[in-house]
């Protein structure tokens, strides 16, 4: 195994490993004794659903999240430095993908150490696919504003993007805000334009329709218990 920070991909939700992680995956993550990670509970119970055998209690564990700052983020690659591969977990899908694990990579990138991406879903790139919009040009914004003035105005802008740019556009809400979110899509974008909300991508009750905003309108599911995204095009 060649000595690497390897981005190590992880399940959208309870989906068995073998169903969406090559069995490569595995070969290299039980080869690995230090991992960066979102959040350590969660990276433990990822190994050990990936092999039983894995003792947690030899590995060694480095926290990366908004509250970590630049100078320790820094310091997590000496055991790479030293000729240990390290592995990176995000909380969900693929590391470094709206997620903190960028910077990292990029630190990694800077002092030419070798970076290895490694196969695994991402819910931004299933969304795109199964949407049936343009996947040859898209965006990925993250949050939307809170204020519902401030997200009104940018999903307008959002949307001019799309008959402009022909550019298709993706974003996520948390899911307590999700019905507020199709509510403000349909209220601030034309009933032409084609919104498709994708939720529990690879998961049990997978959910992913496209629709135009008219045809949407009345007619919106319950998504407030479950992670969406969220993509318009024409």
């Amino acid at each position: 195994m060649e000595t690497a920070l390897y981005l190590l991909p992880v399940t959208l939700g309870d989906t068995p490993i073998e169903k969406v992680l090559p069995a490569y995956n595995k070969e290299i993550i039980t080869k690995i004794k230090y991992f960066i990670v979102e959040d350590v509970r969660s990276a433990r119970r990822f190994l050990k659903k990936v092999d039983r055998s894995i003792v947690i209690d030899d590995l060694t564990f480095f926290t990366l999240n908004k509250h970590t700052s630049p100078e320790e983020i820094s310091g997590f690659l000496k055991p790479l430095a030293e000729g240990n591969s390290m592995g990176v977990i995000s909380e969900a899908g693929c590391p470094a993908v709206a997620d903190p694990g960028a910077d990292v990579v990029a630190i990694a990138q800077r002092k030419n150490y070798k970076v290895v991406p490694l196969v695994g879903p991402s819910s931004i790139i299933l969304s795109v696919m199964a949407s049936g919009f343009n996947g040859q040009s898209f965006a990925f914004h993250g949050y939307l504003p809170i204020d519902a003035g401030e997200r009104l105005k940018r999903l307008k802008e959002l949307e001019n993007r799309v008959y402009s740019e022909n550019q298709t556009q993706l974003f996520i809400e948390t899911p307590y805000r999700n019905n507020k979110m199709m509510e403000d899509i349909i209220k601030a974008c034309r009933p032409q334009t084609k919104l498709c909300i994708a939720a529990n991508i690879t998961c049990e009750g997978e959910y992913i329709k496209t629709r135009t905003l008219k045809e949407w309108n009345g007619k919106l599911p319950d998504l407030s218990k479950i992670p969406c995204i969220f993509l318009i095009y024409k």
